[in-house]
């Protein structure tokens, strides 16, 4: 396109008050301007757009083609103007979201609430994926901010807030308790005795939970891999085993006494988990969202 769109705007506005000095005063140019601007637009589409008359310039049959096509653009740029107006205005947008399952429920779903209370416009994806995956495509920015597992190396693109520390601990029914001590004494081998159920080997927790096992030469005899911390809480109350599981998502268990804590030497190292942004996203939807989280941060 040889001409730019002020070029099309002064054409538009000439067309529209059939006058230039009305022309000039709508757009606070001088009538000199915008005569040599009319001039070289038809210089260069080479036809003539206006015929003069009594009261002004009225549009040619070129001119006229011109105008309803114009007109039909300036329309549309001003639709996405005011669009985008609205969604300064009323904070509109839309927020992709990582998170597993696990720390889905128990620890996103409280900061969605009060981030769609305060701002029900923006639209909420979630990528419902292990921490892994979700990272793997926050780097390819495809997702905005995800709650993951932190790596201990972080790359340059990759920032991380309302990090906090998470104590992976292994609880069981105290009816399983008393089985063991039953069958096994009450001096039972909580690895070679008990079924110890883990996250399956796909999952983030799962690899900690390995690395320990590994540093601290255990070996367990019997294993139940589940997909979800849910299933390992649900199973360890029916009485099928010991469970690995994140401690604050037990806490009303261990308190009413469903679950007891079993105790472990060493303890497992306590882990971070937190949300996860690329450096480089600039999504007001996002920026929203952080601004939210520093705030729940006090």
């Amino acid at each position: 396109m040889e001409q730019n769109l002020s070029t099309y705007r002064i054409f538009f506005e000439v067309a529209k008050q059939g006058n230039i000095s009305k022309a000039a005063e709508s757009l606070y140019i001088s009538q000199p301007a915008i005569s040599k601007t009319i001039v070289r637009l038809e210089d260069n589409l080479n036809v003539k757009l206006f015929k003069r008359n009594s009261r002004g310039v009225s549009l040619t049959e070129e001119g006229e083609v011109l105008f309803h096509h114009v007109q039909e653009a300036i329309h549309h740029i001003e639709e996405a103007e005011n669009a985008l107006q609205k969604m300064k205005d009323y904070h509109i947008g839309h927020l992709d979201i990582g998170a597993s399952t696990t720390l889905c429920r128990y620890i996103l779903l409280p900061y969605l609430k009060k981030f769609m209370e305060e701002f029900p416009n923006i639209q909420i994806n979630l990528k419902n994926q292990d921490s892994a995956k979700n990272i793997q495509v926050l780097e390819a920015q495809d997702i905005d901010i995800a709650l993951v597992a932190i790596p201990k190396h972080l790359s340059p693109n990759q920032k991380v807030i309302l990090e906090q520390e998470v104590e992976d601990i292994f609880v069981a029914s105290p009816k399983y308790i008393e089985n063991l001590k039953a069958l096994h004494g009450n001096n039972f081998s909580l690895f070679q005795n008990a079924t110890v159920m883990l996250m399956d080997d796909k999952n983030v927790s799962r690899h900690y939970i390995d690395m320990y096992i590994r540093e601290n030469q255990l070996d367990f005899k019997q294993v139940i891999a589940l997909n979800t911390m849910d299933l390992l809480i649900d199973f360890a109350k029916i009485d099928m085993g010991i469970s690995c599981v994140i401690r604050s998502f037990v806490e009303k268990d261990l308190e009413n006494g469903s679950l007891v804590q079993i105790d472990i030497a060493p303890p497992i190292p306590r882990r971070k988990i937190g949300f996860m942004y690329h450096a480089n996203n600039c999504s007001k939807s996002l920026e929203s969202f952080l601004s939210f989280l520093e705030k729940e941060k006090d």
